[in-house]
């Protein structure tokens, strides 16, 4: 049996230039965090009594004899990508799926980083994150980006650089209470809503062209953001970065946002938060804020009929958390 733990991202700026249509062209860059709040894969081979060869439990459950008949095309193509048969696999999270964090990907890192660990296999981050990119975009043909695999596999706060030649990470190096201050500065809000990140990237393709320029924008405001926290500025720069990022993701479709996330966002400004954004594709999920601790309480009475929740960056990326061969 095998567990793994993964977790999920929040990004921060340039978002949208990790897709391969702009990245290939122009190059891309995000900054983004991993954070405490993680999914768990469960594996294991399935004994041979049954009168199901595997099964799999997610949002539902899942019990086949052919793998070409699973429904869930992330599961399906995981097991014909690894070669595997016979397989009980189970998926849980701390934070509901399709809300902005990468949590498909997520899924993606952890269920092969547990495949591999039961054919007796050690990957390194990149090998999971090249292999999840390439179950997710070309074997699933789902539109996105790629920063959230990138993200999920290795952890940490970093900066992640793309071209037509491949990516790197590379960390901020912060010191210790700076990025707490950033840390303790930042609150996240669950709006409800629930979206296909896929049908929103959709949107943001049409007129691709057309929207470029905004994305070359977007991509120069993580150079501004690196050194607002790496130089000493006052990071309310980074919460008022935070606004205006928000305001050109919001340009490049019209069902990125909609009128109550709008009123979410407003409440809270007018409460005293600088900035902040709708994470990951749009259409729904989490809000993140900037607010200066004086003002958070204001934040929260304002926000009080969402969800509130804490959390911290964190560093690990996936990780086996329990291997028994």
């Amino acid at each position: 049996m095998v567990i793994t733990k993964t977790p999920f991202r929040m990004s921060f700026f340039g978002g949208g230039t990790d897709i391969k249509e702009f990245y290939s062209e122009y190059g891309g860059s995000v900054l983004s965090s991993t954070f405490d709040k993680y999914c768990y894969v469960t594996s294991r081979f399935l004994p041979e009594f049954f009168d199901y060869s595997s099964e799999f439990v997610y949002s539902r459950t899942e019990r086949v004899t052919d793998i070409d008949k699973i429904e869930h095309p992330l599961i399906r193509n995981c097991m014909k990508f690894m070669n595997l048969q016979n397989i009980r696999l189970a998926y849980d999270a701390d934070l509901p799926a399709r809300t902005g964090l990468g949590t498909s990907s997520s899924f993606a890192v952890g269920m092969l980083n547990a495949f591999h660990a039961l054919k007796g296999e050690m990957c390194n981050k990149k090998e999971l994150a090249d292999e999840a990119i390439y179950i997710e975009r070309v074997l699933c043909n789902e539109s996105g980006g790629i920063q959230d695999q990138i993200a999920a596999s290795y952890g940490g706060f970093n900066r992640i650089d793309m071209s037509e030649d491949g990516y790197q990470v590379k960390p901020i190096i912060l010191p210790k209470q700076r990025k707490k201050e950033l840390n303790d500065s930042l609150m996240l809000f669950f709006t409800g809503f629930t979206h296909m990140s896929s049908t929103v990237q959709n949107g943001v393709k049409e007129n691709f062209s057309d929207k470029i320029r905004r994305l070359q924008t977007m991509k120069s405001m993580v150079d501004d953001a690196q050194n607002i926290l790496i130089k000493g500025n006052h990071l309310s720069d980074f919460g008022k970065m935070l606004h205006e990022t928000w305001k050109l993701k919001k340009s490049l479709s019209s069902i990125i946002s909609n009128s109550d996330i709008d009123d979410m966002y407003q409440s809270a400004i007018k409460a005293g938060a600088e900035g902040g954004k709708l994470l990951g594709s749009g259409g729904g999920g989490f809000l993140l804020f900037y607010v200066d601790k004086d003002k958070q309480k204001y934040v929260r009475e304002a926000l009080k009929d969402l969800l509130y929740i804490p959390f911290n960056f964190e560093n690990d990326g996936t990780r086996i958390i329990y291997y028994d061969e």
